[in-house]
């Protein structure tokens, strides 16, 4: 039979820092179990009882610790995407800069496959007129397009959803999931939005928090009004 018991030096060492058993969930548990074999079925021991809680408790709190610290990273690393984007928005010199960027730089930074500028327009009915990162469409579209059916639909907030039929159209090729931005052009101006897609069916959902693609649209919103003002 080996011999199991601790040398002089493995005793002093746990007698100056018992912490090291303590933080040991495996080896108190068997601490607690041998204990508890010794004391027979018939009588119940409390601290084990105590011990197996405090284990469930600290399984819950070390997940939800992990479920907030990958939140974090993930706001931060959306929020320097965001940066990233909006400085990108500021370097083109003229307008047809500005869309090729959309297609280009912008979308390789936003991680999405179809990115599109829909504007309405009283002049125009019928079908909308596609022209790469800007489509021009009639009156009514925005509207219908972000509502996707729904009655009672605000048409003035972000929308991240599966690809819905009725703007399936308007990406000029197939997706899985979207994001649409609204933007108010002002009084004198018709509705316009920005349109995003992804192959990814869970890249935009409605569980997903908006806030920094509204930001993202505030800040797209004020560029293009720059431009359409020149």
């Amino acid at each position: 039979m080996s011999d199991t018991s601790l040398t002089p030096e493995q005793r002093e060492a746990l007698m100056e820092d018992p912490s090291a058993i303590l933080m040991d969930r495996d080896l108190m548990r068997a601490i607690v179990g041998a204990h508890e074999e010794g004391v027979g079925e018939n009588v119940i021991d409390i601290r084990g009882r105590a011990m197996a809680a405090l284990e469930a408790r600290l399984d819950r709190l070390e997940s939800a610790h992990e479920t907030v610290i990958s939140a974090a990273y993930e706001n931060q690393s959306g929020m320097n995407t965001i940066h990233r984007a909006v400085l990108s928005l500021l370097q083109p010199v003229t307008f047809d800069d500005f869309l090729e960027n959309m297609q280009t730089d912008l979308a390789d930074i936003l991680r999405v496959d179809t990115l599109v500028l829909v504007m309405e327009t009283a002049t125009k009915e019928g079908a909308p007129e596609m022209g790469g990162p800007l489509t021009m469409v009639p009156a009514g579209t925005v509207a219908r397009a972000i509502a996707a059916g729904r009655r009672g639909q605000n048409s003035g907030e972000v929308m991240l959803r599966r690809a819905s039929k009725i703007s399936a159209g308007l990406h000029g090729t197939p997706v899985a999931s979207e994001a649409l931005i609204p933007l108010d052009l002002g009084p004198t101006r018709m509705p316009a939005m920005l349109l995003m897609g992804s192959d990814e069916p869970g890249r935009f959902t409605a569980a997903q928090a908006t806030d920094l693609l509204r930001f993202f649209g505030q800040a797209f919103r004020l560029i293009l009004l720059r431009w359409l003002e020149d």
